[in-house]
């Protein structure tokens, strides 16, 4: 009886099913997209290790593009020096990032909200002047250049048209959405859950906060990585702005966009974030910022909760609306 509501919240619902069954379709449906279909995927991946953050640990953070740069640099450095396999590259980035996130947690998880802002902002532009002093090593300014991978399997190389990285971004986005939902709906989930509500009461019933949220800041540093190597491994190039104080507002735009709390959001944000800057810069190139600050804060007056929390309140009330019947 006592794994029964853990069985619940593991088992996969109709709407997720519907919405992996969309990203398959729209690799056939729009065909001449599929390289903007690929950058919208490796958003969703780099929100989706925002909101293990903000939705579920409940830190707050204005650095989380120091372990998307770190998690890129690391691709680009193996893809520049003979590591060319993409697959182990991803999965060696993705360790590097998550040691970086363990060492960054050690400063993070035992502040308060306002402390955590600050050393999180403090370690992104710590990185970001230490990338940009390292010219020889970075590429500073100008880009890593030279960055070259292997066809995906030895059998698909990456073309112009992003098929390849569509389907590849698309079956990673999965499998650390996976994980990710693994780990979130376990007992350790639960525990991280119990902390971000009641920090106290969770102390009080024998949960170490402290090691709880280092485990989610380093979980999470490590799904940044692996969107961050997937940027490099797609585009094969890379510059200091991986690492940019704007990458990590982006991202957060995103989180809210979309709705933190329920994994998907990211990815819905980062859908609507992606395509309504790439239509509105077609449209507007200078003031395209402006349109999308104006959707969030539509977003935030109307949409509470993101695009994903109104869409669960107006299930709820469909609900209620069905038993009242």
């Amino acid at each position: 009886m006592n794994g029964s509501p853990l069985l619940d919240r593991a088992r996969w619902r109709a709407p997720e099913l519907v919405f992996w069954a969309l990203i398959i379709a729209a690799f056939f449906a729009f065909p001449d997209h599929r390289s903007l279909g690929a950058q919208v995927l490796v958003t969703g991946i780099f929100a989706l290790s925002l909101d293990m953050l903000l939705g579920y640990a409940g830190i707050v953070t204005l650095g989380h593009a120091a372990f998307f740069g770190v998690g890129a640099f690391t691709a680009g450095w193996l893809g520049k020096y003979g590591w060319h396999e993409p697959v182990s590259a991803l999965a060696v980035a993705a360790a590097v990032a998550a040691c970086a996130g363990a060492l960054g947690s050690r400063l993070v998880v035992r502040g308060t909200d306002l402390s955590r802002l600050m050393v999180t902002l403090a370690i992104g532009l710590v990185l970001y002047e230490a990338a940009n002093k390292a010219t020889a090593v970075t590429g500073g300014i100008d880009g890593l250049q030279g960055i070259e991978f292997t066809p995906l399997l030895g059998l698909f190389p990456f073309d112009l048209m992003g098929s390849t990285a569509y389907v590849y971004a698309a079956v990673v986005a999965f499998v650390t959405l996976f994980l990710v939902r693994r780990l979130v709906n376990s007992p350790y989930g639960l525990s991280l859950h119990a902390t971000r509500m009641n920090r106290r009461r969770a102390l009080a019933v024998g949960i170490d906060d402290g090691r709880t949220l280092a485990i989610s800041y380093t979980a999470s540093a490590a799904v940044a990585g692996i969107a961050g190597a997937l940027t490099t491994q797609i585009t094969q190039f890379i510059t200091i702005d991986a690492l940019g104080f704007g990458r990590s507002a982006d991202i957060l735009i995103i989180a809210a966009l979309g709705g933190v709390g329920y994994l998907y959001g990211g990815f819905i944000g980062a859908l609507v974030f992606v395509v309504g800057r790439d239509l509105l810069s077609g449209i507007s190139p200078a003031y395209w910022h402006f349109w999308l600050g104006l959707l969030l804060v539509l977003t935030i007056f109307f949409a509470r909760g993101g695009i994903m929390g109104t869409a669960a309140r107006l299930a709820r009330r469909l609900a209620q609306r069905g038993e009242q019947r």
